[in-house]
């Protein structure tokens, strides 16, 4: 099953996630998205597998909170892809997608470790 992991490399969260994932011996691609944009439609599909938009961006973050108030409601997918296009950081760091499709955000250890079966 082919694994990848999206994030950005100087991201604390990112590093103990790939910090894990070696230690586990996982394999693994890791996608730099800012460097790497991320298309469209895999936005779209992640943020319907998460449950919408909100479980996908970090409202949080900083980007977020600089962000004027005309453009924190997008309201369409169109709209949502186009923002995070300009400003990749408001995507909850990691993005984990698994060969079948599947997709998680964010990193805990215990969760990872429900994910890949190990102890």
């Amino acid at each position: 099953m082919s694994i990848v992991l999206y994030g950005l490399p100087n991201c604390d969260t990112c590093r103990k996630a790939r910090k894990w994932m070696e230690g586990a011996n996982i394999d693994f691609d890791f996608i730099d998205y800012r460097a790497e944009p991320v298309p469209a439609a895999r936005l779209k599909r992640w943020a319907r597998q998460l449950g919408g938009w909100e479980e996908l961006i970090n409202k949080a973050s900083t980007t977020w909170r600089q962000l004027p108030d005309t453009l924190k409601d997008p309201g369409n997918d169109a709209r949502w892809t186009r923002l995070v296009a300009e400003h990749p950081t408001l995507v909850r760091r990691p993005v984990l997608e698994r060969g079948d499709g599947s997709v998680s955000v964010g990193f805990s250890e215990a969760r990872f470790k429900k994910l890949f079966g190990t102890r």
